[in-house]
C-alpha cells in the first residue's frame, strides 16, 4: 500500500512552523507496513489544494491531508473538499453536540465560528475528534481513500490512532510488519557502516530491510521484516552481534533513550548525579530531567557560563583559566571535581567548549569540547572535536557525556 501526504499551510512553506505532522505520520505508517510515496507541502489556497488532489500519484491508494480545518476564514479545506467530491456542507448534529459539550467542559462560551466546525461535507465518514473541535473526514473516490485531518499535532495524532489506524488496517488488509531498532552513540553513520559492512550484507542476504537513522550524537539502526513477529529471534541474533562489536556505543533499543538508560543504572546502583555546565548551557541537565522520576537521582546543575562563576561556584583556579583557558582539560576536571563536592553527589559531569560560531582561536577551533567526570574514585576528562554547528555541538556534547557516564556505571562492579 502506498500513501501520499499533503500538508496544508503557508506557515510550513515559510519555515515558521516545522512540519512535524508529516514526520510523525511517515513513522507511524511505516510501522504499519505502509510506504509513503510522497509528501507534498502546499499553501492554503483553493487552487493549491485542488491542484494537489488532482495530481495525486496514480500508484497511491490513500491520501492524507493535514491542516486547514480550523474555525477561521482562512481555513478553507472543507469547502475545497466539497468541490473536489461534488458535495456540499451540512450541519452534522453529533459533531455540534460534541463541540458544545467541549466548550461547556472548559468553561468557555462557544462562538458562531466554533459552531461552523460542525458544518461538514455530506458524503464523507466523520472521524470523531476527542481532542479538539475539528473533525476528521474519510472520503472514497476512484478506488482511493482520502483522509482529511486537523493540523494541530495532538489532535491529528489522536484521530489517527483512534479512528484511522484501525480503518486502514482493515480496509487495505495490511501485511504484518516487524521492526526493531538499536540505538548507538559516539560513532558516525559512515564509520558505523564500515564497521558493520559484513553484518549488513548478511542481513540483506537474508531478505531483511536495514535503515541507518542518524541524528546529532545518535545513530539508530532499524531492521525490518515483512514476515512479522516470526522473524524476531533471528533479528535479535543480528543485534546481539552489534552489542558485542561496539559495547561502548550500543546503549539500548527503541523506544528507550540515552537519558532513560543512564537513569536506570543510577537507580540500580543507588547513585546520584549533578552537572556543572558551560558550553551546553543547561542542555545536559535538560536531557537528564526529560525522564520522569529523574529527581530520584539527579540533584541539580550549576550553569557556570562565565569565568567568574567558574571561580566563585566551583573554585576553578584563576591561574588555570588565564594560562590554560576555560576550554581545557584542567578546567573541565576542576569543574567536575569541585562540582561533585558542592552538589554532594556521587557523580558529577562538567562540560566546557567552543560551541560556535565564534570564540575560536588558532589552537582551539569551534567544536572543541572537554568533558569532565568525577566520582569517589577521582576525576578525568575527555577531549572531543564536534564541528562547526552550535546546536549540534551542544547536543553531541550532552549525549557524549551521558554515554561516558553510562559506560562508567556499567564498568563498575563496586557496590558502596
Amino acid at each position: 500500500m502506498k500513501v501520499e501526504l499533503i500538508s496544508i499551510g503557508d506557515e510550513l512553506l515559510l519555515g515558521q512552523t516545522v512540519n512535524t505532522n508529516a514526520s510523525w505520520l511517515g513513522k507511524e505508517l511505516s510501522l504499519m507496513g505502509v510506504d509513503v510515496l510522497r509528501v507534498n507541502t502546499i499553501s492554503d489556497t483553493s487552487y493549491s489544494i485542488l491542484k494537489a488532489l488532482r495530481e495525486v500519484h496514480q500508484e497511491v491508494s490513500c491520501v492524507i491531508l493535514t491542516g486547514g480545518l480550523g474555525p477561521t476564514k482562512d481555513d478553507i479545506t472543507k469547502q475545497v473538499l466539497c468541490d473536489f467530491f461534488d458535495t456540499e456542507l451540512y450541519m452534522h448534529q453529533p459533531t455540534l453536540d460534541r463541540i458544545t459539550r467541549y466548550f461547556k467542559s472548559v468553561g468557555k462560551s462557544m462562538l458562531d465560528v466554533n459552531k461552523l466546525q460542525a458544518s461538514l461535507p455530506k458524503n464523507c465518514e466523520i472521524l470523531k475528534n476527542d481532542y479538539g473541535t475539528a473533525s476528521g473526514m474519510w472520503f472514497e473516490k476512484n478506488n482511493k481513500v482520502y483522509i482529511s485531518l486537523p493540523g494541530v499535532p495532538y489532535e491529528m495524532k489522536g484521530i489517527f490512532n483512534d479512528e484511522i489506524s484501525p480503518r486502514i488496517k482493515k480496509r487495505f488488509n495490511l501485511s504484518s510488519i516487524y521492526h526493531k531498532t538499536i540505538l548507538t552513540q559516539g560513532i558516525g553513520e559512515s564509520f558505523l557502516a564500515e564497521i558493520l559492512s559484513d553484518w549488513e550484507k548478511e542481513i540483506r542476504d537474508n531478505g531483511f530491510g536495514l535503515a541507518y537513522l542518524p541524528s546529532p550524537g545518535i545513530v539508530k539502526l532499524r531492521i525490518t521484516s515483512k514476515n512479522g513477529i516470526k522473524d524476531k529471534d533471528q533479528i535479535d541474533d543480528f543485534f546481539q552481534k552489534i552489542e558485542n562489536l561496539i559495547p561502548e556505543s550500543f546503549f539500548g533499543y527503541a523506544p528507550t533513550s540515552l537519558p532513560e538508560e543512564v537513569g536506570k543504572l543510577l537507580i540500580k546502583k543507588n547513585k546520584t548525579l549533578g552537572t556543572v555546565e558551560s558550553c551546553t548551557s543547561g542542555m545536559l541537565a535538560n536531557k537528564i530531567t526529560s525522564v520522569a522520576g529523574a529527581s530520584a537521582y539527579f540533584m541539580g546543575s550549576l550553569l557556570t557560563y562565565s569565568n567568574q562563576l567558574k571561580q566563585s561556584l566551583v573554585s576553578v583556579s584563576e591561574k588555570d583559566l588565564k594560562n590554560k583557558g576555560a576550554v581545557s582539560e584542567q578546567v573541565a576536571m576542576q569543574m567536575a571535581f569541585n562540582g561533585r563536592k558542592v552538589l554532594n553527589v556521587d557523580y558529577c559531569i562538567s562540560t566546557t567548549g567552543i560551541a560556535g560560531p565564534g570564540g575560536a582561536t588558532n589552537k582551539k577551533p569551534v567544536g572543541l569540547v572537554w568533558i569532565g567526570l568525577a566520582s569517589k574514585d577521582g576525576v578525568k576528562a575527555k577531549k572531543f572535536n564536534f564541528g562547526d554547528n552550535r546546536e549540534r555541538n551542544m547536543l553531541r556534547t550532552s549525549f557524549s557525556a551521558l554515554n561516558w557516564l553510562r559506560f562508567e556505571l556499567l564498568s563498575s562492579d563496586i557496590v558502596d
